[in-house]
């Protein structure tokens, strides 16, 4: 019987995603609490793995079980036993060739960043930070560069262990919000650290240290050097994983925002 799950975390708790030796990991403390439900072995496969000190507002993963468990079992049980920055947000029993990985059409990242001269301290593995005064708009321009399919290799960590750099990249909305600047970011699938790259580079240009057309250079010329350092790992969420209809699931109940109250206002 193969098992749907949304799942939330704050990333700041964990060693990233995937497994470790040294079960640091939110896989790690998922698959332990899944398996005493389960009263044998679980392991899970992701949508997309996330590094240490990433959020996910609704991550998606699929088990394979040989027990019948209700839903809420896989839900408010396996959450009495996770620590509280990880949570399983619903449950739903899926056809044998659902794949939480191969399966998703699009996935959404949002990255928060507090653009204010004085660090943040409450909400500093929440959001990523610079004090220097950013031109959104000059951003929104660079980002159209971006969209489309290209080969974001010069976006792609050197640990990428992805077999193609193209990647089409569907969606790159950046917003003030007061002192907080929101990228939205959609793609079919990422590249590892092209998310924070990209950010990185587009920070570069609202800073004023490059214009916007700077960015289509860098996405040419296909070199990593050429691009801004990888920025901050604390203002980024995993937001949304897009499946098709067919797959029943509930989509992102909770994970349309992060929930910071002065950035979504709720």
């Amino acid at each position: 019987m193969r098992i749907a799950l949304g799942i939330e975390y704050d990333g700041s708790a964990f060693c990233g995603w995937q497994t470790q030796p040294a079960g640091c990991s939110a896989q790690d403390r998922l698959e332990a609490a899944l398996s005493q439900i389960a009263g044998e072995p679980v392991e899970t496969v992701c949508a997309g793995r996330t590094d240490a000190g990433v959020h996910a507002l609704d991550q998606v993963v699929h088990l394979d079980i040989g027990v019948e468990r209700p839903l809420t079992a896989w839900v408010r049980g396996t959450n009495a036993l996770l620590p509280g920055a990880l949570a399983v947000t619903w449950a739903r029993a899926v056809r044998e060739d659902f794949h939480a990985r191969y399966s998703a059409l699009e996935r959404c990242y949002r990255y928060v960043l507090f653009n204010h001269p004085v660090r943040p301290a409450v909400d500093q593995r929440r959001v990523g930070w610079v004090h220097q005064p950013l031109s959104v708009e000059a951003m929104q321009r660079a980002a159209h560069h971006v969209i489309g399919e290209h080969d974001f290799s010069a976006f792609r960590a050197a640990e990428c262990q992805a077999r193609s750099p193209v990647r089409m990249m569907r969606r790159l909305d950046i917003e003030r919000r007061g002192d907080y600047v929101v990228f939205d970011i959609c793609a079919n699938a990422f590249l590892h650290h092209m998310v924070r790259n990209i950010v990185g580079c587009l920070v570069y240009v609202g800073k004023g240290k490059h214009p916007a057309q700077w960015l289509a250079e860098v996405l040419a010329r296909r070199e990593r050097a050429l691009a801004a350092p990888t920025f901050d790992a604390a203002g980024l969420y995993l937001a949304r994983v897009i499946y098709g209809e067919q797959w029943g699931l509930p989509g992102a109940p909770r994970a349309s925002l992060p929930r910071l109250a002065h950035v979504t206002g709720l």
